[in-house]
C-alpha cells in the first residue's frame, strides 16, 4: 500500500510539473504575439489553451473585449465563453478576411515545425483556423518536442466519412502504415468516437517521418539504398509526401499533418490565406524555463 502511495504522489508531482511548464510556455507565447487591438483570435483545442486564455485574462486589458475568439471546436469555444470572452464560429468570419493570430497546441512538432495535431479529436476545425490566420503559434511541453515526427507521439489522426471507414484503412495499409485503429469513445458501448462534423477518427502507426534534409542526405550519400526518397517504399515517408497521399483518399476530410507553408510564407507569395504550420513554437520545459523554435524563410526552423 506505501508503494501505491508514493507512485500516486509521484506521478501528481509529474503532472503537476507538466502543467506548470504548460503554463510558462503560454504564457511567453501570449507576451510575445498577442495583440490586445486584434480583432480576431484564434483559440485551439489543445490542453495548453486553457493556459493562453488565462494568460490572456490576466492582461485585464479592456479592449480584449473588443476581441472575437475564433474556436476549433465545442470545447475550445466553452473555454472562450467561460472567460467571458467574445466568440465567433469559423463560418462567421467576414469574407477574405484573416485571423490575427491563432494560438494552438500539438500532439508533436519536428526539428521544422511540422506537427501532429488531433488527439483530441478537432484536426479538421484546427487547420481551418491555421490555414485562415496570419500566423499560427504553437504551444506544448517539453515532451511534444522532438527531432522527427512519430518519435514519440505514435499515431497521425485522421478524420473519415464513416462510410468510407473500410476502403481507408485498405488504402492506409497500402501506404505502409503498421497499424490502423478507429477510435472509440472513452467507454466501449459508446462506438468510435464522432467529431463535431459527425465523421470518425482513424489513428494510423508508420515509422517516423523523415525532413527534405534527410531525402536529401541519404540520396547523395546512398543514391541506390532503398526507401530513401521518402516515397514510401519499405513503408518510409517525407512528411509532407505522406500527407498528400493521405489526404488523396477518398472519405478522408482532413489529416492531422500539419506541413507545408506557415501564415507568414503564404501571405510573402501574396496569398488571402494562412498556412498549416507554425511560425514559431513555445516549449514549457521542466526546469521552469522556456524554449522558442521560429520558423526560417526556406521552412527550417531553429532557436534564437
Amino acid at each position: 500500500m506505501s508503494t501505491t502511495i508514493a507512485r500516486t504522489a509521484e506521478d501528481q508531482a509529474a503532472s503537476s510539473a507538466i502543467e506548470s511548464a504548460k503554463r510558462a510556455a503560454a504564457q511567453r507565447a501570449v507576451k510575445d504575439h498577442f495583440d490586445p487591438t486584434a480583432r480576431y483570435v484564434g483559440i485551439g483545442s489543445g490542453s495548453t489553451i486553457v493556459y493562453v486564455v488565462e494568460a490572456i485574462q490576466a492582461l485585464s486589458d479592456p479592449r480584449i473585449q473588443n476581441i472575437s475568439f475564433v474556436p476549433t471546436g465545442y470545447q475550445s469555444r466553452q473555454v472562450i465563453l467561460k472567460a467571458g470572452l467574445k466568440d465567433l464560429k469559423f463560418d462567421s468570419l467576414p469574407e477574405n478576411t484573416l485571423i490575427d493570430v491563432a494560438f494552438d497546441g500539438a500532439d508533436e512538432i519536428d526539428d521544422d515545425l511540422n506537427c501532429i495535431k488531433g488527439g483530441g479529436a478537432c484536426l479538421y476545425q484546427e487547420k481551418l483556423v491555421a490555414t485562415q490566420a496570419k500566423k499560427f503559434i504553437c504551444v506544448a511541453d517539453h515532451r511534444k518536442l522532438q527531432p522527427r515526427l512519430l518519435t514519440f507521439w505514435k499515431y497521425i489522426p485522421i478524420e473519415v466519412e464513416p462510410l468510407a471507414t473500410h476502403t481507408v484503412f485498405a488504402r492506409l495499409e497500402e501506404l505502409g502504415a503498421t497499424s490502423t485503429v478507429l477510435r472509440e469513445g472513452h467507454m466501449m458501448k459508446a462506438g468510435p468516437i464522432k467529431t463535431d462534423q459527425d465523421n470518425f477518427i482513424i489513428d494510423a502507426c508508420f515509422k517516423p517521418l523523415l525532413l527534405p534534409i534527410d531525402v536529401e542526405k541519404s540520396l547523395s550519400l546512398h543514391p541506390s539504398q532503398k526507401g530513401m526518397d521518402g516515397r514510401g517504399e519499405d513503408g518510409v515517408w517525407e512528411v509532407k509526401e505522406l500527407a498528400r497521399e493521405i489526404k488523396a483518399i477518398e472519405g478522408v476530410l482532413s489529416v492531422g499533418l500539419f506541413v507545408g507553408e506557415n501564415g507568414l510564407q503564404s501571405l510573402k507569395r501574396g496569398t488571402r490565406r494562412g498556412g498549416q504550420k507554425p511560425v514559431a513554437a513555445y516549449f514549457g520545459m521542466d526546469d521552469g524555463s522556456v524554449r522558442v523554435r521560429h520558423a526560417n524563410e526556406d521552412g527550417t526552423a531553429d532557436e534564437r
